[in-house]
């Protein structure tokens, strides 16, 4: 091996080691999975072409993040504001209940765990990255202006010192605390439904027991043990479409009519945005066996279930989430990737 090969890779595997955390940060500044996969690949050829330009009077993580703001900051130029269905329509009856498809490029869009929050020893660390990707939480960002969306996350999500802001976004410490400040107060202004989600790290056994219940119900499309499951106001929406349903009358209800396809559907756990979740297959009438349909995310509050969020997009969402794309009918479990 020459010593510049030896120096690339050198150089590729320190970046690399970043690249969960950044991920998760771009995720959060962009609310799009696959935006911000494209934006830390974007951010690795940047410092990979200028690296010999990096002085190393910062860290290199500092350095990185100074690349990926920009680079989430350029592509935060059009304005375009990610949102659950929830942001963008009033609630629909079920009598009223239809179908509307918005581009792709609408929505607040799923993320799994493992692709954005990385590894630490340190609980209370870890349940904060845990609450910042939680949608709910997601949604609450997409409503700052951009810069302010990256000084909330530097400084209370990844607990950055002012000045380290100040210095990565060449401003002052003085425009850094009034950014936070405002972002604080738009925050608390406009709370998200879903924002007193309390889902514990790990599931303590209620809530353990109530996915099981969760399970079960689905699994066997026992409206009546769903029913006792869900808070009365429990939210169910479904992107691409903008229909969201409130109460358990009219989720109930659209499971059995729109919905009553979904009957005999088989469920496998998934770790997806900080919050229990299932990868929902139901019935292949023509192939047999079981076809992938919706990325569940769950949101839970005082022992019942009170979000019920149907990700539809399954030629993307389940090989983000590393998830087979057809079940036989025979299996019972499926190995899946980490």
């Amino acid at each position: 091996m020459t010593n510049g090969t030896a120096t690339a890779t050198g150089l590729d595997a320190r970046l690399e080691a970043h690249r969960v955390e950044l991920t998760g940060y771009c995720y959060r500044m962009l609310g799009s999975s696959f935006e911000a996969e494209d934006a830390v690949q974007d951010t690795m050829i940047r410092a990979w072409r200028s690296f010999d330009k990096f002085e190393g009077r910062s860290s290199l993580r500092s350095w990185l993040y100074r690349i990926a703001t920009n680079v989430c900051l350029d592509m935060l130029t059009a304005g375009n504001k990610r949102a659950r269905p929830m942001d963008l329509t009033e609630s629909t009856p079920l009598a009223r209940a239809a179908l509307s498809p918005r581009p792709d490029h609408t929505w607040l869009e799923p993320m799994p765990d493992s692709r954005v929050l990385p590894a630490t020893a340190d609980p209370a660390e870890a349940a904060v990255a845990k609450e910042s990707v939680r949608l709910a939480f997601m949604a609450a960002l997409q409503q700052l202006p951009p810069k302010q969306r990256a000084v909330l996350l530097l400084r209370e999500v990844l607990a950055w010192r002012a000045s380290e802001v100040a210095e990565l976004l060449g401003t002052s410490v003085a425009s850094v605390n009034s950014a936070l400040q405002r972002a604080r107060a738009t925050l608390a202004e406009r709370r998200q439904p879903g924002a007193e989600a309390s889902v514990s790290d790990p599931l303590d056994e209620e809530q353990q027991k109530l996915l099981e219940r969760y399970v079960a119900a689905f699994e066997g499309y026992d409206m009546s043990a769903l029913t006792a499951l869900l808070h009365e106001d429990a939210i169910m929406t479904m992107p691409p479409f903008d229909l969201w349903l409130t109460g358990t009358g009219d989720i109930t209800g659209f499971m059995t009519t729109l919905g009553a396809a979904c009957a005999g559907s088989r469920l496998l756990p998934v770790q997806v945005n900080g919050l229990p979740g299932f990868a929902q297959y139901k019935p292949d009438p023509e192939a047999g066996g079981f076809t992938p349909w919706a990325v569940q995310v769950l949101e839970i509050s005082d022992g019942r279930i009170t979000g019920f969020h149907c990700f539809l997009d399954t030629r993307r969402w389940f090989p983000l989430c590393r998830l087979p794309l057809h079940l036989e009918a025979e299996t019972d479990e499926v190995e899946q990737g980490a």
